[in-house]
């Protein structure tokens, strides 16, 4: 499978300049094959707390361009991430679920929002520095997953539209990480040794809980064990993600021994968090439920002549492919079953599934299941 269906020589493209190095070497690349490449970049944040890079990518942008001789465009697309993403965002937090703002800023902003002003700017193509590769099979788009399997992110791409990954070429889906830091350098682009960016972009390095209680305000709760004894005091139920250690403020006690805390279940109607101590059955499920499902094109053909498919799934980012029956239960819901029981797993993620290295689409996982449901029937 190739980077790409597309030939670019000679075709206009926008590419999608962040800043950072893999979206300037995806400048290059093009390019050097011939394209004329025009570079757009967007601002979606506009809060100068101290956190936000924005100012600094955009210059980092600008020498880019400067440097591959290259036009660049800018523009503030921060009220459509607000009404599209960011409120989003809150809303799944405010309803004890754990979301990923990157998957809807990929299908709203950069293939949304952005697709529409670059097709303004003349654009015939759009370009971006994902690792991820498209191809075409019996007159369909497929996308696949990028070379550098440690880097791959077609996950955060599984709910583009296929419209938009037709006139998509990703110029970094055969290189490794390794390959693009090497070309930078050798062509002596700036930004060469540039750190990747890491997180939620609008949150960048301040703490999370720290960012968070900006929007939602504190609202403490008892912290509770399975069989119903309070353990603590939480601090508001949005703070905390499933299979999470870390700040619970539970551990040291006298009568609970040496084993960790993990959080296994969020009570809303009772605002009360549900903590385990190791490997407990609670952290682990063996189905879930998902709705709103999204295909690259149409369903798969299986799923929808018998309504069951067998395929892989990932519940997370970086997460190795896990085996799974997909059912369908609707015409957006489906039942997921897992070979091999998966540990916390967090309704509000996306569970993304894949026929080998080809992308199928995705979908957001509302309810887990699991051999505890009676456990937690009792609290």
């Amino acid at each position: 499978m190739a980077t790409s269906h597309i030939n670019p020589q000679g075709r206009k493209i926008i590419l999608g300049l962040s800043g950072g190095v893999d979206s300037a070497v995806a400048a290059l690349l093009l390019k050097q094959q011939g394209a004329d490449v025009q570079a757009l970049h967007m601002s979606n944040w506009e809060d100068d707390d101290g956190y936000c890079t924005a100012a600094a990518d955009l210059q980092d942008a600008r020498r880019v361009c400067e440097q591959i001789d290259i036009p660049l465009h800018h523009v503030n697309f921060a009220k459509q991430y607000r009404d599209r993403v960011f409120k989003y965002f809150l809303d799944e937090y405010r309803a004890g679920r754990t979301p990923n703002p990157d998957v809807l800023c990929n299908r709203e902003i950069k293939f949304g929002a952005f697709r529409d002003y670059a097709k303004r700017l003349g654009g015939e193509l759009l370009a971006t520095g994902h690792y991820a590769r498209t191809g075409v099979s019996a007159g369909q788009v497929q996308l696949m997953k990028g070379a550098d399997k440690s880097k791959d992110q077609s996950y955060f791409l599984h709910a583009v539209s296929a419209c938009a990954l037709a006139e998509t070429i990703f110029p970094l889906g055969d290189l490794l990480k390794a390959d693009v830091r090497r070309i930078a350098r050798d062509h002596g682009l700036a930004i060469h040794d540039k750190k990747d960016s890491t997180g939620i972009c609008f949150i960048g390095e301040r703490p999370f809980r720290e960012f968070l209680a900006t929007y939602l305000p504190a609202d403490p709760g008892p912290i509770r064990t399975p069989e119903g004894k309070e353990v603590g005091r939480h601090q508001g139920l949005m703070y905390y993600t499933l299979g999470q250690r870390q700040g619970l403020g539970v551990g040291g006690r006298q009568d609970s021994g040496d084993a960790p805390w993990y959080v296994a279940d969020k009570i809303l109607e009772d605002n009360a968090l549900v903590v385990v101590q190791g490997e407990h059955p609670m952290l682990y499920s063996s189905s879930m439920a998902t709705s709103n499902a999204t295909w690259i094109g149409k369903p798969p053909e299986k799923l929808s002549r018998t309504g069951a498919l067998s395929c892989s799934v990932k519940i997370r980012y970086r997460q190795p492919d896990q085996a799974c029956l997909v059912r369908q239960e609707g015409s957006d819901l489906l039942e997921v079953s897992f070979a091999v029981e998966q540990r916390a797993v967090a309704p509000g993620q996306f569970a993304v599934f894949y026929d080998g290295d080809r992308c199928l689409g995705g979908a957001v996982i509302d309810r887990v299941f699991a051999r505890h449901e009676m456990v937690r029937a009792a609290i």
